[in-house]
């Protein structure tokens, strides 16, 4: 592969791991700024938490499929190797249980849980 090529390929990995980190740190700053101005507006303690959590996991969640994303693109465009594919599915694997339980504890529910439960209100 062309030097070019790794070049780029290196570019893109370190962009989208700063706007993974990014992404999670202004949601982060998003949610401490938006909760500061309900507590001064005399919402619920707990309403303001439930809601701070739940900003912060969206963007928890939004930030890992980037680092994710980088992980994946730097694994499979420039350090192909059994090792390396080892590493990125172990990576893949804690990032993706991290997202599952995340999603799990922001939603009360097991996402097969969900969709049943949606049929129904419908019906």
């Amino acid at each position: 592969m062309g030097d070019w090529v790794i070049e780029v390929t290196e570019w893109t990995v370190a962009i989208t791991e700063l706007l993974g980190l990014g992404v999670i740190a202004l949601t982060a700053l998003y949610s401490i700024v938006i909760a500061g101005v309900h507590a001064i507006q005399g919402y619920n303690a707990e309403r303001v938490f439930r809601e701070v959590r739940q900003r912060l996991g969206r963007g928890i969640l939004l930030g890992l499929e980037f680092l994710i994303a980088a992980d994946i693109i730097f694994t499979v465009a420039i350090d192909l190797t059994f090792e390396s594919v080892g590493v990125l599915a172990l990576i893949v694997l804690v990032r993706t249980f991290l997202s599952f339980t995340l999603e799990v504890e922001l939603t009360g529910s097991w996402p097969w849980q969900r969709k049943s439960h949606a049929k129904s209100e419908q019906d």
